[in-house]
């Protein structure tokens, strides 16, 4: 079977082949004779009743400085492919939400992964709450007295955007902390969107757990340890992969959320545990399947594009 794939993704050209998930997903793809096409976000475009986007024609190699080879620029009819990548990286603003409504024009006779109307509805941080046992006690609230409350009942809390990403904007806040009334104005100064607070886990300190799933199975998992005198253990901020194991938790918490994910359509989720508790289903652009296969030897961009063929196959 050889599949017509596009890649709506962030430039291609500064990122970390050595731990870009989107590459190696595209490396995996090429070399199962895929034909491959990549456009950034704002190519994108409805036009008369079709969803075209402006891009490239797409080879990629693992050299670093020389990891792609582009074709003359095309605008396309993305109906035209069999399937199509949502990979850009968050925030989940109004720009990324348009693109989920207009890819969902295509989709499925174009098969979207993952499916643009369940990322949409279902973000990484919202999707948790439909799991409140599975989670650390969590408020998503704007007003500032309400949060006062919250951590005034739990004491040491995570405060952090409600759609941002890669551990950006992050705070950990003691039980005294005298900030969180200027913290809220500076968050307040830069969107109208609420905050989220969950109770600090001190078990953080010994790594936040991506677990990655493919249509709904757990296929590994590595530990991100925080840098010394960091809370967050995002790698974009320094955290130290380490190999670990899935524990008998792990997989509990994956056989009650795997089904959803299987029904909606979300193919390629990295979920976030840290102790005993599920912090984050990322559906956007989870990562972490480069620093798996080296760990474990796991080819987990094999795993998914074998769950895409069978269901283009079907």
């Amino acid at each position: 079977m050889t599949l017509k794939i596009a890649f709506q993704m962030d430039p291609i050209g500064p990122i970390n082949i050595d731990a870009d998930s989107t590459f190696r997903i595209a490396e995996e793809a090429q070399a199962r004779g895929h034909s491959l096409f990549y456009y950034t976000p704002d190519k994108l475009a409805y036009d008369q009743g079709r969803v075209m986007a402006k891009g490239w024609p797409l080879e990629v190699q693992r050299v670093k400085g020389d990891h792609f080879t582009l074709g003359d620029e095309q605008y396309v009819d993305l109906s035209e492919f069999d399937v199509v990548w949502l990979r850009q990286d968050p925030p989940f603003d109004m720009s990324y939400i348009t693109t989920t409504h207009i890819l969902d024009m295509i989709h499925p006779e174009t098969l979207v992964v993952n499916d643009p109307f369940w990322v949409r509805n279902y973000p990484e941080k919202l999707l948790v709450l439909n799991f409140p046992d599975l989670t650390p006690p969590t408020m998503i609230a704007r007003d500032l007295e309400t949060l006062k409350t919250f951590r005034a009942q739990y004491g040491d809390v995570i405060l952090k955007p409600l759609y941002g990403n890669g551990g950006a904007g992050v705070f950990k806040m003691k039980g005294g902390d005298s900030n969180l009334a200027s913290l809220h104005e500076l968050f307040s100064g830069i969107n109208r969107e609420p905050l989220i607070m969950q109770q600090f886990l001190p078990d953080v300190s010994k790594g936040d757990k991506r677990v990655i799933l493919v249509d709904g199975e757990p296929v590994g998992a590595i530990n991100r340890v925080p840098a010394a005198g960091e809370t967050r253990s995002n790698m974009h901020v320094g955290g130290r992969p380490e190999k670990v194991d899935l524990t008998d938790r792990d997989r509990e918490i994956c056989a009650r959320i795997g089904p959803l994910l299987r029904e909606k359509g979300q193919i390629f989720v990295g979920i976030d545990v840290i102790g005993q508790w599920l912090t984050e289903i990322n559906v956007t652009s989870p990562t972490g399947i480069q620093e798996l296969e080296r760990f474990d030897g796991v080819n987990i961009a094999e795993k998914i594009w074998q769950a895409i063929e069978a269901r283009k196959a079907g």
